[in-house]
């Protein structure tokens, strides 16, 4: 697990360690709907919680899409379909499921206020960052003063695409064009996500360059196919 402290900001990365879930899903798994016990995946929710000490964990049903939300609780029932929410409340934390897909944490500290995104190659295509982006502006975040932070996520080296689909991401994000270690097509989510940060006007990306696909610790749905979910976080410290 990695975290990032930023005045009271705080963002983490978790990995496939130190939970319950057994079999392929094991064993930090915190999807729930992968096929994981329900009992495991709620156990893992709130170890997971406990040792960032939050009590209020907000998660998206997340379906590749460009969709934001202002919160400020968890969503009752089940979560509407976003890939992006944002927040001003202490104490709130926001999670972006993933496991080859890009989770962005965003923040603003002067504003207090933080967001996350679930960006994967369809979220990076219809520009699911920038929509955040925008929607943390429009509530008084300045660009300018964002951080970003963009975790782990399959490598432009490992993620082989159709080359159709490859020319068709790259005409909406250019920078997402790239090729395998075996000169096949594939897709660079991570440059092409810091290029939509960079041209929303947040400057200060940081990155946890770790590919999903290369990095056992890591849930990669490329790689498995039936397996777990790991987490980006974030949250304003209380």
């Amino acid at each position: 697990m990695t975290t990032i402290a930023i005045d009271r900001v705080r963002m983490a990365f978790t990995d496939r360690h130190g939970g319950v879930s057994a079999g392929p899903y094991g064993s930090r798994n915190l999807g729930g709907a992968v096929g994981d016990d329900p009992a495991a995946v709620a156990e893992n929710r709130a170890k997971t919680a406990a040792e960032f000490g939050l009590d209020r964990v907000v998660f998206m049903r997340q379906v590749h899409g460009a969709d934001v939300a202002y919160a400020v609780e968890p969503f009752a029932g089940e979560p509407p379909a976003l890939d992006g929410v944002f927040t001003d409340r202490p104490g709130l934390g926001l999670a972006v499921l993933v496991a080859d897909c890009a989770p962005v944490l965003l923040a603003d500290p002067v504003a207090g206020l933080v967001g996350g995104a679930h960006s994967g190659r369809p979220g990076t295509e219809v520009g699911v960052v920038p929509a955040l982006v925008a929607a943390m502006a429009a509530r008084g975040a300045e660009p300018s003063r964002m951080v970003a932070a963009v975790g782990p996520a399959a490598c432009g080296r490992c993620y082989e695409v159709p080359a159709d689909m490859r020319d068709r991401v790259a005409a909406q994000v250019p920078e997402t064009w790239a090729v395998t270690r075996r000169g096949t097509p594939a897709l660079d989510l991570r440059a092409g996500i810091a290029a939509q940060l960079g041209r929303a006007g947040v400057a200060d990306v940081r990155h946890d360059g770790r590919c999903t696909i290369e990095t056992p610790d890591l849930y990669s749905y490329r790689r498995e196919r039936d397996t777990g979910r790991f987490a980006g976080y974030i949250w304003i410290h209380s």
